[in-house]
């Protein structure tokens, strides 16, 4: 079995238990499991996520280090695109988490999230965006 298949298998381990002490224990308890289910799944997101930015960075700077270039040099249209689109499709079930546990704060909180992290990246990638000049390009 890969990493991503042990992960998965214990996943499903963890849905499986969730239902069945859901079953034992009534109606009264699913909105604590399925909250509890919940969060094993966003520390997994998380934890997926985490490594994934952490790879691309380490990228990002082996190029870097190999052309020369600062990492911005190496952005391309494409890029950008599809950093937009992986944050669209991850708001879906993020809105859905921060909305079903928080309700409206959550929901705020989570876009707030979602915002801030397009935000950064936009200035990210072009320094000039909001009029700021970087010293030394006057």
């Amino acid at each position: 079995m890969t990493g991503m298949d042990a992960r998965d298998a214990d996943l499903k381990k963890e849905l499986d238990a969730t239902l069945q002490t859901r079953r034992e224990l009534g109606e009264e308890y699913e909105s604590a499991l399925v909250d509890s289910f919940l969060e094993k799944v966003d520390q997994r997101i998380d934890g997926a996520v985490e490594r994934r930015v952490r790879r691309h960075l380490a990228e990002q700077q082996m190029t870097a280090v190999r052309d020369g270039r600062s990492p911005k040099a190496t952005d391309t249209f494409g890029e950008r695109f599809g950093f937009g689109i992986v944050s669209l499709v991850l708001a879906v079930p993020l809105s859905a988490i921060g909305g079903g546990v928080a309700h409206l704060p959550g929901l705020l909180t989570t876009w707030a999230g979602i915002v801030g992290v397009n935000v950064v990246q936009a200035v990210r990638t072009n320094p000039g965006l909001f009029g700021h000049r970087r010293a030394g390009e006057d």
